[in-house]
């Protein structure tokens, strides 16, 4: 499995691509850092790789002989680790987000920028918001992809509900 992405962003269209590449990521608390000497915000992310479920790109790549699916039918969807940088960051700011709960992990909605800041909203109502002088972001896939049979899905009422 492969297709590694490598992305910037440097304006609020970049952000929303960047945005739909990480929605429903894993952000362990522990793998993400400050430095503030540096101006910059990093993390590791385990996103979905949304670009090749089979609702959001091409399918997963087919093995020899037979298609992308578990031997009971389910299809093979990919989580892979990426890193991320915020350039140019001046403070960070949490809410809903112990800091000391280094084990934690916040599932990553949706990103948005607003007011010279960028606005990390994660599931349960957990916000980090990232002030910044500029609009900096990279993102780096990290490694192999590995297969899972879980697709992230969100119900319309705005209750999170696993899709499998």
């Amino acid at each position: 499995m492969s297709g590694r992405l490598k992305l910037r962003a440097t304006d609020e269209e970049d952000l929303a691509v960047l945005a739909a590449c990480l929605q429903d990521a894993l952000l362990p608390i522990g793998d993400m850092s400050f430095q503030p000497e540096e101006r910059r915000f990093i993390f590791v992310a385990n996103r979905f790789r949304w670009e090749t479920s089979e609702s959001g790109g091409p399918a997963p790549a087919e093995p020899e002989g037979g298609d992308a699916r578990y031997e009971d039918g389910g299809p093979v969807y990919e989580r892979t680790n990426c890193g991320v940088w915020f350039e140019e960051v001046n403070a960070v700011r949490t809410r809903g987000i112990d800091l000391r709960d280094r084990g934690r992990i916040l599932e990553l909605l949706t990103l948005r920028f607003e007011d010279g800041a960028v606005l990390m909203i994660c599931a349960g109502g957990a916000t980090i918001r990232l002030e910044v002088s500029a609009l900096r972001c990279f993102l780096e896939d990290i490694g192999e992809s590995w297969p899972t049979l879980w697709r992230p899905g969100h119900d319309l009422d705005g209750q999170d509900t696993p899709q499998s």
